[in-house]
């Protein structure tokens, strides 16, 4: 089947040939990158060389005023003139063809051209070149305002990139991790300062180098994300190590990212020291103050001389005060051990269900409402979820007696875990601040441990615990999310094992 084409094909008209850059070829200008071809039929085999665009706009012109030049040409050699009449004429005519021929012809190539220096301008990242003679009344024109605004669009978009790159670069240069880019035969293509520091080699040196020659070749294999103790030129301890891949120019590369957790870690233990330094003192102050007081009082009444006669009820009240605050001081060391010894979960399978049922029923300080909640199976350890629960729900009830309010209770399920949510109509919560804060109570026979043992519980569950003031009236929420499923590490045990190694 013969292949039929229109003639707004321009691969097939012969006033638009089809056009391609040559950027390995760099001659008198940009005009000269293009060069004309024939298109490539379907089966592959090349066309003949097709007449370049110039010699045919010029034999169009040329075969445009034949007619008229040749009419012209025989009235003059057929009517009764002189020679030299002839002659003159006849060159004036064949200068006026030839002229109006290469003029058309420089009209139509001269814009051609205009256009071939801005789309090679742009080609090269030049975007500081604009047409003129651009205006929406004329064709050319119109396609002239296209080429300026292309152009505008470009550098718009080159700056941006531009911007954004020198961001990303002074972000990669000022951030404390390091980061490698590798290529595929796991040569070093790219390193931040952190990086340098780290493998003790400075960039100049280190690029090109295998990850084996710069002591990364471990980094690189296994899993993507992982934790290892290792010791570089430029520091040592536990690492997190996060790798990617990405192409670059067609080709395959790794993104290696080292971060220091040994440092993170002392400080966050150093933090923990300093609080617990901060409520023990505190709570060793409180009792140990009033027993200093009590046994120099005692102390004086019995090297006074005489003694009155009710020292003996006397003495017998200061050792009264001295055991109460000594037993006070047992019971707090014995909360905090307890604090710090919370054993892991025992998993079992748990009905939703049924433990919001029991718990409820443990509070007979006033009627709960619960609202009805999704039948669900989770895997958690029964003794401490109760636990957590029991302790919201006396927080929960010891504020609504206070206002005389009401507490409900209601679960439901969020995409794979658990949500349980406990209302309470209280005064609400006067400090958010402090909530989780071993020892801070706001009730006069607080421990002030309830909560922190929760939130312990919570975590050591995989889940969250959050509290905060109702927003549709007086009132405190306690939210619990929970996984249905097993965890296979929880936040707490990363943490623990951190600190431990």
């Amino acid at each position: 089947m013969t292949r039929q084409h229109s003639s707004f094909d321009p691969g097939y008209s012969p006033l638009f040939p089809v056009v391609s850059f040559n950027a390995g070829r760099r001659k008198g200008g940009m005009a000269d990158d293009l060069e004309t071809t024939g298109r490539l039929p379907i089966g592959g085999t090349p066309r003949r060389h097709r007449v370049r665009f110039e010699i045919r706009m010029l034999s169009l012109a040329l075969f445009a005023g034949l007619p008229a030049v040749v009419v012209t040409v025989l009235l003059l050699w057929l009517d009764d003139h002189a020679s030299p009449t002839r002659w003159t004429l006849t060159f004036l005519v064949l200068a006026f063809w030839l002229g109006a021929a290469f003029t058309l012809r420089s009209h139509l190539v001269y814009p051609l051209q205009t256009l071939s220096n801005l789309l090679g301008a742009l080609r090269e990242e030049d975007y500081s070149l604009r047409a003129r003679e651009a205006r929406t009344d004329d064709a050319l024109g119109e396609v002239m305002l296209e080429v300026n605004a292309l152009s505008d669009t470009l550098r718009g978009q080159r700056l941006g990139t531009l911007e954004a790159t020198a961001l990303l670069r002074k972000v990669v240069e000022e951030i404390d991790v390091a980061v490698f880019s590798f290529d595929h035969e796991h040569r070093l293509r790219l390193v931040n300062p952190a990086g340098e520091r780290l493998v003790g080699v400075p960039d100049e040196r280190a690029l090109g180098l295998t990850a084996a020659e710069l002591g990364l070749e471990d980094c690189l294999a296994g899993e993507a994300a992982k934790t290892l103790d290792r010791t570089f030129p430029g520091g040592s301890g536990r690492w997190d190590v996060r790798r990617s891949t990405f192409r670059e120019s067609g080709m395959p590369h790794e993104l290696l990212v080292l971060t220091d957790l040994s440092r993170p870690l002392r400080e966050e233990e150093r933090q923990a020291w300093q609080r617990l330094i901060r409520v023990i003192g505190h709570e060793l102050n409180n009792s140990l103050a009033p027993i200093k007081s009590m046994a120099g009082t005692l102390d004086m009444m019995l090297k006074r001389q005489p003694r009155p006669d009710d020292w003996e009820d006397d003495l017998r009240r200061g050792l009264e005060v001295i055991e109460a605050r000594a037993a006070a001081l047992s019971r707090f060391l014995d909360a905090y051990a307890r604090l710090a010894r919370l054993p892991k979960p025992k998993w079992q399978t748990v009905d939703s269900v049924e433990l919001m049922r029991r718990v409820v029923q443990l509070e007979t300080r006033m009627a709960i409402t619960m609202a009805p909640g999704p039948d669900l199976t989770l895997r958690a350890d029964p003794d401490q979820l109760e636990q957590l629960l029991i302790n919201l729900l006396r927080n929960a009830v010891d504020a609504a007696l206070q206002t005389g309010g009401g507490v409900s209770v209601a679960w439901t399920r969020l995409s794979d875990r658990l949500e349980v949510c406990i209302r309470d109509e209280g005064p609400g919560l006067s400090n958010t601040t402090n909530l989780f804060v071993p020892f801070f109570t706001t009730k006069p026979t607080g421990s002030g441990i309830g909560l922190v043992l929760s939130r312990q519980i919570a975590e050591a569950h995989g889940g969250t615990l959050t509290l905060e003031n109702r927003k549709d009236r007086a009132g405190c929420e306690a939210r619990l999310r929970l996984p249905l499923h097993q965890p296979t590490a929880t936040v707490e045990e990363s943490t623990h094992n951190a600190i431990a190694s």
